[in-house]
């Protein structure tokens, strides 16, 4: 490499000198930077200053490598290198010179060095040092035509590079789509390195190994899985099942049923009871039927409540026919496969088929029978395929000869209309809610095996539960034998059995809830309005009990008798209604008589949702509306979500209001009648308001009984004045 300085001082160093010559002009070059170093101090800068300023204009001025070979003559003091021991001693530096450069600034040659930028040195092929380059560096060597070759790593990160001199060298590739043409162009070789053979080999096989484990995995799943339901057997065939087992039906088999449940244990529901009945004597003698042309009822669709016995008819009709009986869930059908639940009902019938004569019950079958083409996946959903098979196989061209299903459900409006035809579903029996008597023989079924005291009356509790179901009546009798377990008595009693009735309607009592003086007031005024107005108005249910212990979120609760009559028809009249709707504002009227309209509380919220809910019933639905004729009225005017869905809403916005105005005259209508009623007979007020602060609980007999004692008004018609009568109910 040319080495040339020029412009230093009035010197200049000539190219290509021999090492003689170089450490020679180097001495030159040092005595000329300790003179220019001795000058004078120009203007008002200081020797320091000044000599900092000229040896970095002498700095800036000399190549790199010039001053490389001035830094390491300056470094050896006083003599020439040690190559050239011929070479004489260069003049040492005048003594004006050191005396004119300042102590502090001497350039001495035993302890001074000048400090050079750090520039990386370059070999004499204009080369980087190193086996480690910066991209710059080997974008500008590709550019020169001083590299021959480059391999690229496998995941192009990084490259080795062969340069002409036969050295190799590492540079970190940054993300530059042009490098490639830039190589091609300068005539660079291009490779790209295979990578590690070893590392090729372990990951094909983990590409093989992984599926092969994973479907072994699930194989063995599924193997154990159908083998622990089936109950074991086989594990690859057989009833123990393979993968394929799981469009096997799940359903219970008995041979002979012991479900341990006959018609005897069966009270309530006389009408399905006999329904059924005929069905278990056609298993038992069809010739009877047959001999006439009667066919046999190839389905029988159990419908009611929920708790009304369904199912436990079905279980008694196992336990009478004495033949084989298959039970299942329809949820079972559904699973996660698509097409496991037309697999599993064929399954189920081909098994029926074999035991035929022979029973299959299908409990909640709303899972699986509900409206096709009314889901999210149209025609082609699972629960679809199901159905279409179970519809074939009851009622198909193969049919089912001696097979009897029977189904139950809650929700027989949402079935299919081809599932309910005759020929699959021939007969639908209602389980409905029990009547008084019904509900008397269900108590006198579940009461066996409790030791009942002498006080229960059987009839009397059957009428306090108006609406009851089976089930309801059964976990009223468990509870009442758990309370008198926790009393440790040896008996039930009416005591128990009404408790256990109050926690069932109203939830538990809070024995540990602090009521102050002025709240036990206020509750008792409140409840006893209800009852006070409830008691007051005609045609109204009697009032059974009255209390001020909280239970559940209420803080007192007033218990009215519903007339059986009424439950078992569902027949409401005006009347009735108006009344409901002021028996329920009672509360808040006592409130207002007694503390005030500044002191009312929010203990009414509930009551006012039951006065708005069953006066737009009234209107919208009853026809009690004048104004409006005797038109159902589904909804307001909005029909927001209607018209989101693309339908026009039922009524206009002009409608709307109406509806809105008629309940609120009705409610209006209804606080007036109570309101009246009450500060007629305020004196009955306070009367029972004060025996509920001291007893806390008042029942019918004794509220009854307060009433008949005082004269009291009562209102016959929405419009009549209120007569002075004798009080009889």
């Amino acid at each position: 490499m040319s080495l040339a300085a020029k412009n230093v001082c009035g010197m200049s160093l000539e190219s290509r000198a021999s090492r003689r010559n170089f450490a020679r002009n180097g001495e030159r070059l040092r005595s000329r930077v300790l003179g220019c170093a001795a000058r004078p101090v120009r203007g008002n800068a200081s020797p320091q200053a000044t000599a900092n300023t000229l040896a970095a204009e002498f700095l800036e001025k000399l190549p790199a490598a010039a001053l490389a070979g001035l830094i390491s003559t300056i470094g050896v003091p006083g003599s020439a290198r040690a190559e050239d021991v011929s070479a004489p001693p260069p003049a040492p530096p005048t003594q004006q010179v050191e005396q004119a450069q300042p102590a502090s600034m001497q350039f001495q040659s035993s302890t001074t060095s000048l400090t050079a930028p750090d520039v990386k040195a370059e070999s004499n092929s204009g080369l980087p040092e190193g086996t480690q380059w910066r991209y710059s560096e080997f974008v500008n060597a590709v550019e020169a035509g001083k590299v021959e070759r480059v391999r690229f790593s496998k995941d192009g990160s990084q490259l080795q590079l062969t340069a002409v001199d036969g050295r190799r060298a590492t540079v970190v590739l940054p993300n530059d789509p042009d490098l490639v043409d830039t190589l091609a162009k300068n005539g660079v070789d291009i490779s790209v390195s295979e990578g590690d053979q070893q590392g090729n080999y372990v990951a094909l096989l983990g590409n093989i190994l992984f599926p092969l484990i994973a479907f072994g995995g699930l194989f063995f799943l599924f193997r154990r899985a159908q083998g622990g339901e089936q109950g074991g057997g086989n594990p690859m065939g057989g009833m123990g099942g393979g993968p394929m087992d799981f469009g096997k039906s799940k359903s219970k088999f008995q041979e002979i049923p012991e479900t341990g449940v006959g018609f005897a244990d069966v009270a309530g529901c006389d009408g399905a009871k006999i329904e059924l009945q005929e069905v278990v004597d056609f298993l038992k003698n069809p010739d009877k039927y047959t001999a006439l042309g009667a066919k046999i009822p190839k389905g029988c669709l159990l419908v009611g409540p929920p708790g009304t016995g369904k199912t436990l008819l079905a279980k008694a009709v196992a336990g009478e026919a004495n033949t084989p009986f298959f039970s299942c869930a329809a949820s079972e059908f559904v699973e996660l496969f698509v097409g496991v639940g037309a697999s599993r009902v064929r399954d189920l019938f081909e098994k029926a088929k074999a035991k035929a004569p022979c029973i299959i019950f299908i409990d909640e079958i709303d899972a699986v029978g509900r409206q096709r083409g009314a889901g999210m996946g149209g025609g082609n959903d699972e629960r679809e395929q199901t159905i279409n098979q179970l519809l074939s196989e009851m009622d198909g061209f193969s049919g089912n000869t001696g097979v009897i299903v029977l189904a139950a459900t809650n929700r027989a409006d949402v079935l299919d209309s081809a599932l309910l035809r005759p020929g699959r579903f021939d007969r639908q029996v209602t389980v409905d809610r029990p009547d008084v008597q019904g509900r008397v023989e269900i108590l006198k079924v579940h009461s066996r095996g409790k030791t009942l005291a002498k006080d229960v009356d059987l009839e009397k509790v059957a009428r306090r539960t108006p609406g009851f179901t089976g089930a309801d009546l059964q976990n009223l009798l468990n509870e009442a034998a758990i309370l008198a377990a926790r009393r440790n008595l040896k008996e039930l009693s009416k005591d128990e059995i009404a408790d256990a009735l109050e926690r069932i309607i109203a939830g538990p009592e809070k024995k540990g809830a602090v009521m102050t003086d002025k709240k036990r007031k206020l509750v008792a005024y409140h409840e006893t309005g209800h009852a006070v107005v409830g008691a007051l108005m005609p045609e109204y249910d009697p009032v059974s009990k009255i209390s001020i212990v909280p239970r559940g979120a209420a803080g007192g609760l007033t218990f009215f008798a519903p007339s059986e009559e009424r439950l078992e028809s569902g027949l409401y009249s005006r009347t009735y209604l108006e009344n409901q709707l002021a028996v329920a504002l009672g509360g808040r009227i006592a409130e207002e008589l007694i503390f005030g309209e500044d002191d009312i509380t929010t203990g009414a919220s509930g009551d006012f949702q039951q006065v708005t809910r069953i006066a737009r019933l009234m209107v919208t639905q009853l026809g009690f509306a004048p104004e409006l004729g005797q038109v159902s009225w589904s909804g307001g005017g909005g029909g927001m979500m209607a018209s989101q869905m693309g339908q026009p809403p039922e009524t206009s916005m002009a409608t709307a209001d109406k509806i809105d105005n008629e309940v609120k005259n009705i409610v209006e209508r209804a606080y007036r009648r109570a309101k009246d009623l009450l500060v007629s007979n305020e004196d009955i007020l306070h009367k029972v308001a004060a025996v509920l602060i001291e007893k806390e609980n008042i029942d019918g007999d004794e509220f009854q009984q307060i009433i008949l004692e005082s004269q009291v008004e009562q209102y016959l018609k929405d419009d009549a004045p209120g007569v002075t009568i004798p009080y009889q109910r």
